[in-house]
């Protein structure tokens, strides 16, 4: 073998298993029935002090730094862990992450579209997430689903399926006001 191929090849190898990987795990669903009509859970998207209060999950809270709250327009904001949170491990800093986007698609009481990106120099973090928010009828008020396709690498399916399930409680508390 020539020098330096045992090199490329276990590089090679790692490349390969590391897209098996991404490849099998790169999406989650979660839903939840809200006690709130589909229009109410639609403009909750579309108000940007509405979202910064139901959208960080857990503890963490929630700054809008840009919204344009349309077909193509776009958004940045950051959730902040609690201070003195000893796990919080940010993407952007120890204690924050902040993300950018854009509303793909939007239609009314039914779908919200969008696609994001963290802002990290991590490249375990990079490339374009796609969040798809379906609203349908449901007894009992609207069933919302949350599917994230395009997971990046960094983010545990774990960690983002437990995240979206805590938004959807954090959002089901803010619409029973």
């Amino acid at each position: 073998m020539e020098p330096g191929m045992e090199t490329s090849y276990a590089k090679l190898e790692t490349i390969v298993e590391r897209s098996r990987h991404m490849s099998d795990r790169a999406s989650t669903v979660v839903s939840k029935v809200i006690d709130a009509p589909r229009e109410a859970v639609y403009r909750a998207y579309l108000d940007r002090d509405s979202l910064a209060a139901w959208l960080p999950p857990g503890a963490m809270t929630g700054v809008v730094h840009a919204f344009d709250a349309r077909e193509g327009g776009s958004f940045s904001m950051s959730l902040v862990y609690p201070e003195g949170d000893r796990s919080a491990r940010g993407k952007t800093a120890n204690n924050t992450d902040t993300f950018r986007g854009r509303f793909v698609t939007l239609i009314p009481n039914e779908r919200i579209v969008w696609a994001v990106e963290f802002e990290s120099a991590d490249s375990a973090f990079a490339g374009e997430m796609i969040v798809t928010t379906t609203l349908a009828p449901a007894a009992g008020g609207t069933e919302v689903t949350i599917r994230c396709d395009n997971i990046p690498a960094g983010v545990p399916l774990e960690d983002n399926e437990t995240g979206c399930r805590s938004t959807l409680g954090k959002l089901a508390s803010f619409l029973a006001g």
